[in-house]
């Protein structure tokens, strides 16, 4: 009744490759357990193929095939000698045995590999009786002895797209675009839109690839206010000549990103603070202001230095005594460029005409060149992550007591934080004096503005 080779060979693979129980197989193939021990017994049907199908054997066989023939078969009774008994043995828990039992796939086959070398069985043989090739065979073997059974049955993960750098920094660069820039006669992106840009520019995913990086990122639509989108017509070409500027900036030159931090009152101010158990910090909603305060900043993109004072009102004047600060302060630069967003005062005709004088004077002093950044593009102005780094430390949670002791603590801050960077010229990696939330450099995927630390 069982003399099918196909059905033969499916039985045996079942129990001593798979690894299903006996007991399991012989109820589902309808036969009784005795005649399943003798179909694992035996590599195939007794007298199967019939004499005509068989070839002559020869009367006299050289003594080396025979040699050989007797060694192959010695290897592969007791390759099935082995498997039978690995079949019947208890095992006790915490090797490589007892993780056979609970493997299946794949990692049933490294187990075996691992299992039958310890054995003494070759690599030649191992590879023959598991359907694997020899290079397949020692890179398990490999695997074990560097690093156990954990290694053996690690299966490396396959890369995805949506953690991809290079698409990424693509998708945010985007992000940062007027949706009109791209051909899209919308005010705000949407995920399909999203798609067919990065398509057309050489990068296909798909939507759920773009949903995911978006999400781990921490990007919600819901938070449209973090991903700030520029309005600028010419914002392309604006953002072409900063970064010109950056790249050939030279060693006498200085490129400064400027900006103001408040107006704020000094009073208590809420924050994220460590508490006891039970205890829960709370900030009077009506409070009697202390003062105020505006900080206007410059940072020095090339040396990470901040110069900084405190301004009454943010107008043309204090950007001109800002412009005078910095001359004064590397007088013995070429040339200093002067990057702002695009606010009124920033770019009044008595600013432009201040410049334009100083450039005309020639008395040795550093040429102002100014570097406007696109309307509404404070995400790209630098200083505001050193600004949220500053209200994360020190603004936050906070409750000084005056004016002169806000600003105590500011100067702190910013003394602090560029000697750090005088020491310390190369940062490591994207941490930036563990203050700031953002790189401080110029980047086209940067968020520079975040409204969680203003």
């Amino acid at each position: 009744m069982y003399s099918n080779l196909s059905q033969w060979r499916r039985i045996r693979k079942r129990v001593l490759v798979i690894g299903e129980s006996k007991r399991s197989v012989a109820k589902k193939e309808g036969m009784s357990r005795a005649t399943l021990r003798k179909i694992l017994a035996h590599e195939s049907p007794p007298g199967y193929g019939g004499r005509r199908d068989r070839k002559p054997k020869p009367k006299h066989m050289p003594a080396p095939l025979a040699r050989r023939r007797l060694r192959t078969d010695a290897v592969k009774w007791r390759w099935m000698e082995w498997v039978y008994d690995l079949e019947r043995k208890a095992f006790e828990e915490g090797t490589l045995s007892a993780s056979l039992s609970h493997a299946s796939g794949s990692s049933r086959k490294r187990i075996l590999v691992v299992m039958a070398s310890e054995q003494g069985f070759s690599a030649h043989a191992i590879e023959k009786h598991l359907g694997l090739s020899r290079t397949t065979v020692r890179n398990y073997l490999l695997k074990f002895k560097a690093g156990g059974l954990e290694s053996l049955l690690a299966i490396k993960p396959k890369p995805r797209m949506a953690d991809n750098q290079s698409f990424g920094k693509a998708l945010f660069q985007l992000l940062h675009e007027p949706p009109s820039l791209s051909g899209f006669n919308r005010t705000t992106w949407r995920i399909e839109d999203l798609r067919k840009t990065l398509t057309g520019r050489g990068l296909p995913v798909c939507d759920e690839v773009i949903r995911e990086a978006l999400w781990k990122s921490g990007f919600r639509w819901r938070s449209a206010k973090v991903v700030l989108t520029s309005n600028d017509p010419a914002y392309r070409e604006k953002l072409a000549y900063v970064r010109k500027v950056l790249f050939n900036l030279g060693d006498d030159e200085r490129f400064f990103s400027i900006d103001e931090y408040g107006p704020f009152a000094i009073k208590a101010k809420p924050g994220r603070v460590l508490v006891g158990p039970g205890e829960s910090p709370s900030v009077p909603q009506w409070q009697k202001s202390k003062g105020w305060l505006i900080t206007t900043a410059a940072l020095e993109l090339s040396r990470n230095q901040v110069t900084h004072f405190y301004s009454r009102a943010k107008n043309t004047l204090e950007m001109i005594k800002m412009a005078e600060t910095l001359l004064d302060k590397y007088r013995g630069a070429r040339t200093l460029y002067l990057s702002w967003d695009a606010a009124s005062w920033h770019m009044s005709k008595k600013l432009l005409a201040f410049v334009e004088a100083h450039n005309a004077e020639g008395d040795g002093s550093p040429r102002i060149e100014l570097v406007p950044l696109p309307a509404s593009a404070q995400f790209l102005n630098v200083i505001e992550s050193v600004f949220s780094g500053m209200a994360r430390a020190i603004i936050h949670n906070s409750n000084y007591p005056s004016v002169k002791a806000a600003t105590e603590a500011i100067d702190r801050y910013f003394e602090e934080r560029n000697q750090h960077f005088a020491e310390n010229p190369e940062r490591a990696g994207n941490k930036i004096w563990g203050k700031e939330r953002t790189a401080a450099t110029f980047d086209l995927s940067n968020n520079c503005k975040d409204p969680n630390y203003r």
